[in-house]
């Protein structure tokens, strides 16, 4: 990179690569502010369960974004560039440089893209589509789309129906397909992607497996039936983003006596193997002109090259 400061360094990578650490390295050593940039880590109560920082490191460099957010709540890319935009505003009044991290490929979008000004969803709507789709398996819900708004039912994978569900809502207020939104005004990024220091955090596979498998067993004989047992407790939708946290489900089927420890943390360890293989599809079809990195050891961060 040059020797221009840097405005922002911006950190993705797939769930488990060790974005987090290196993250705080490079705060550490350039008096940053670590910003998230993962659409669970937003959630209060799912720190264990989402492997969110904890309170040393939180005390040790100022972050933002971190848990700031009721598992209640719908949190959408928006609203996460809306309060990433006013932590990075904050970061450089104080004389701090934003690392923003995180393995939300479409937030990083928001970040140096913009966002399509997509008018907002009235909760009565949104509830009678929910209500709707009860009980409607996911590829008729597509097909349900695809005859109202061919569009976005063809940029939708057939089984992601938090994205369909989202589909049928803004076209039943608004007329209009996501993909007409996206493609019309757009809420300005707040970051500057030529004056970004910018990479992708990819360990190799093995590696890569091999650390998902032991945070897997960290949750699960560590503090994670707990949090998911007060979680159940709060009697939520089961169709809240929260609620589908990886861990969630196969720690409630353990309390429940359906899953053993051991099977409990072979099918954490599976989903989140085939949740980072989604996330590196991503980044790379979304993100192929940002640097690539195997591993943030060999990285020189106190040095200005992130």
């Amino acid at each position: 990179m040059s020797g221009t400061p840097a405005s922002a360094i911006l950190i993705a990578g797939p769930t488990a690569a060790g974005k987090s650490r290196l993250a705080m390295g490079i705060a550490a050593l350039r008096n940053g502010v670590v910003i998230n940039a993962d659409s669970m880590q937003v959630y209060a109560e799912l720190r264990v369960l989402t492997a969110r920082p904890s309170s040393a490191d939180e005390a040790a460099v100022p972050h933002r974004l971190y848990g700031h957010v009721p598992a209640a709540e719908r949190y959408s890319a928006g609203r996460w560039l809306a309060d990433a935009t006013s932590a990075i505003g904050e970061a450089r009044v104080a004389g701090r440089l934003p690392v923003v991290v995180g393995g939300t490929g479409l937030y990083f979008k928001a970040l140096t893209e913009g966002l399509a000004a997509v008018p907002a969803i009235p909760p009565a709507v949104h509830a009678r589509i929910s209500e709707e789709a009860d009980g409607v398996d996911t590829p008729a819900l597509h097909a349900r789309l695809a005859a109202l708004d061919a569009e976005d039912a063809a940029a939708i994978r057939t089984g992601d129906r938090a994205r369909i569900l989202r589909a049928l809502e803004v076209f039943t207020v608004t007329g209009k397909s996501l993909a007409a939104w996206r493609r019309g005004t757009a809420i300005g990024p707040p970051v500057n992607f030529a004056a970004a220091e910018r990479l992708v955090l990819a360990p190799d596979r093995t590696d890569l497996h091999q650390r998902i498998r032991g945070r897997a067993e960290r949750m699960v004989y560590g503090d994670g039936p707990a949090e998911a047992e007060a979680l159940a407790r709060l009697g939520l939708d089961p169709d809240l983003p929260a609620m589908k946290a990886i861990g969630v489900r196969q720690l409630i089927d353990h309390a429940a006596g359906k899953l053993s420890l051991d099977e409990t943390v072979a099918a954490i360890a599976t989903e989140t193997r085939r949740y980072a293989k989604r996330q590196m599809t991503w980044f790379r079809n979304q993100m192929a002109d940002w640097p690539t990195v195997a591993d943030a050891g060999a990285l020189d961060v106190a040095g200005g090259r992130a």
